[in-house]
């Protein structure tokens, strides 16, 4: 695993159609949008404002987040340097690439996080232990 430049993580736009009739917008997610093959789909909901998710970095995993509702800080960190994106738009994505540690917290009232995954569930997969995340990553 090498060592991730956070200044490369960025939101990436979602394309977004917008009704003429003012009906509401409609966003999709094909093949162009993200750089790998979606392989698992899940989401949280009714987390608490004060609670904190994630607290792992992934080996191989990708995986690209979506605020569908209210909003949430993700965390990311690559050993060394520390860095928060706000989601809070659903047309804005967060593609975190592995080797990324990442906590997602501060969620607002009625936020919906979705997640899109390039692997499905593997638990060997996961680095849930912060020191042991460190000197994999060489920090």
């Amino acid at each position: 695993m090498s060592y991730v430049n956070l200044t490369n993580i960025s939101l990436q736009e979602i394309p977004k159609i917008c009704d003429p009739e003012g009906r509401g917008n409609l966003s999709v997610i094909e093949k162009d949008v993200l750089p790998f093959d979606i392989k698992r789909v899940y989401y949280l909901y009714d987390v608490p404002s004060d609670s904190c998710r994630g607290g792992h970095a992934h080996k191989e995993l990708q995986q690209f987040l979506i605020a569908l509702s209210g909003s949430f800080d993700v965390v990311l960190d690559n050993g060394k340097h520390r860095r928060t994106i706000t989601l809070n738009r659903p047309n804005k994505g967060l593609l975190i690439p592995c080797g990324v540690w990442r906590e997602l917290e501060n969620f607002s009232a009625g936020s919906v996080c979705l997640s899109l995954v390039s692997e499905v569930y593997q638990e060997e997969d996961y680095i849930r232990d912060y020191d042991v995340f460190r000197s994999v990553v060489g920090a």
